[in-house]
């Protein structure tokens, strides 16, 4: 099982990195599926909106929700978030060289989101690399069962895992 998993200081500071490794291997002609992250500021003020765009060609997909002003509570569109993986599922079916999940999160740690899709990856001994916050880390060990790889939050190093763990053509 190859599965990595990064968590980077800042507030999206994991969504650039994933989206600067992501782009430097699909240059490289590397099959790459799953999905990066893009935080939009919005001309009001509050949290960002976020989007995913699906790899390797989208389309880019809205998992924020618009709550109001003086909301507290979670911000993610489940619906929405839904959607993007069954487009990640479709993409994978077509074959991988990698799985890049821009966050394993809450949806995820309760069960659901990209869980399935990753197991799947896994199964098929496609490397997975997902970005992960503080929040979920036990949830996300447990499901990885402790085979789990942290990796800096260095596009080097990322790059050099996937290098290692990746089987692809294009390192032949």
């Amino acid at each position: 099982m190859k599965i990595a998993y990064t968590m980077a200081p800042g507030r999206g500071d994991t969504d650039l990195l994933l989206s600067r490794v992501t782009q430097r291997i699909t240059e490289m002609g590397w099959r790459v599926c799953g999905t990066v992250q893009i935080n939009s500021e919005r001309e009001t003020d509050g949290p960002c909106d976020m989007d995913v765009k699906v790899l390797p060609d989208g389309p880019i997909i809205r998992i924020s929700q618009t709550l109001g002003e003086h909301s507290r509570g979670c911000r993610l569109d489940t619906s929405a978030l839904e959607d993007a993986v069954g487009h990640v599922t479709q993409e994978i079916s077509k074959g991988a060289d990698v799985l890049v999940i821009n966050k394993f999160g809450k949806h995820e740690a309760e069960g659901h989101g990209f869980r399935d899709v990753i197991a799947d990856a896994l199964v098929n001994n496609i490397p997975v690399l997902v970005g992960l916050n503080q929040l979920n880390l036990d949830a996300f060990k447990a499901f990885a069962g402790g085979l789990e790889v942290v990796l800096n939050p260095e596009e080097n190093e990322l790059f050099e895992w996937l290098e290692d763990n990746c089987s692809c053509s294009a390192l032949v």
